[in-house]
């Protein structure tokens, strides 16, 4: 089916008129096909469902009675509302989307008993989607459908727009500024990867590890059995226990750190000490324990400024929805504070 050459919508998306003129329906049969309803001919609703996806339409989510008022939707994809980092990146995703009119819908597939149809519906309600895909972005994306989508930090090549983080820079600071204040010992705690093998080290960890070799250190390595506190405690409880010599321990998230300086704490070992103590995230959280933590920092007002100029960009056809146009990158930088 041709593609009309001038759409009526906003930024030249194809509305429910466009779809009634190019099946030669109604309006209000475009509604009953794309909501699955009564009262039409099979061949009628394929004829409309066929004129839909040649146009790239998407029906609106108020005609469906999904939310009310006149604002755009944002879906926000999260994977753990238990970890400080989720509310910490959709407070920023809110406060953006806000600025520009348009309200923000949240879904925790960490957190939920399926994961699949979260997915798919944050996409059935949601004009743009933003998120954590992890390793199940090709099936996930695949339940979106043609909603644009902006992926953060994918674990691989990104398949539609995409935000990532990069901590390599800030890594080789930190692994210089423990030579500086004398660390010996250091030791990567580190959290399980699906992008990975089993066992092996996830790609912060192993960006740990390689910029402490390089500088001569013999990093010992520990898988924790999750990134939450409770394991960076009971990782790093267990590493002092067993490597008295260890004078650092470099966590794979703020989470963890913090796991980590309660374990030193518990242990009677003093930071810093006697051992210094370093996260990655930057989470707001780490400047009110006591001593204060060190941290990789990523700025989320900028990833989530990025990640919501990208989605509208591409919801308006000012952007592609796919490929390098859509690739913005927000690097960490170190926060020398107590802990370090």
């Amino acid at each position: 089916m041709a593609r009309p050459a001038r759409l009526s919508g906003a930024g030249g998306r194809a509305t429910i008129l466009d779809v009634a003129a190019a099946a030669g329906v109604s309006r209000q049969t475009v509604t009953r096909a794309v909501n699955d309803l009564p009262g039409i001919s099979v061949a009628t609703r394929q004829r409309v469902l066929a004129a839909a996806e040649a146009l790239d339409y998407r029906p609106s989510r108020f005609g469906r009675g999904l939310v009310s008022g006149g604002a755009h939707q944002l879906g926000l994809l999260v994977d753990d509302l238990r970890n400080p980092y989720s509310p910490e990146l959709a407070a920023s995703v809110l406060r953006l989307a806000a600025a520009r009119g348009w309200t923000v819908v949240l879904a925790d597939v960490g957190l939920t008993g399926d994961s699949d149809r979260s997915v798919q519906d944050l996409g059935a309600q949601s004009d743009v989607v933003i998120g954590y895909l992890g390793a199940r972005a090709p099936e996930w994306l695949e339940r979106l459908g043609s909603v644009p989508v902006v992926e953060l930090d994918p674990a691989g090549p990104a398949l539609r727009g995409a935000v990532r983080l990069d901590p390599s820079e800030a890594v080789e600071t930190l692994a210089d500024h423990l030579v500086t204040v004398g660390v010996k010992h250091p030791l990567v705690l580190d959290a399980p990867s699906a992008a990975v093998g089993a066992g092996q080290p996830s790609a912060r960890g192993q960006l740990l590890l390689d910029a402490l070799r390089r500088r001569g250190y013999l990093p010992r390595h520990v898988l924790a059995g999750a990134a939450s506190a409770d394991a960076g405690a009971a990782g790093t409880s267990a590493a002092l226990a067993a490597h008295r010599r260890v004078d650092a321990v470099l966590a794979f998230n703020d989470v963890m750190a913090l796991g980590a300086l309660a374990a030193c704490r518990r242990a009677g070992v003093d930071v810093p000490e006697r051992v210094r103590v370093v996260g990655i995230d930057g989470l707001t959280l780490g400047t009110l324990v006591a001593p204060t933590l060190t941290t990789l920092a990523v700025d989320l007002d900028e990833v989530a400024r990025h990640a919501v100029d990208l989605a509208l960009g591409m919801l308006d056809g000012s952007l592609p929805r796919s490929g390098d146009a859509v690739q913005r990158v927000v690097r960490h930088r170190l926060l020398v504070r107590e802990s370090a």
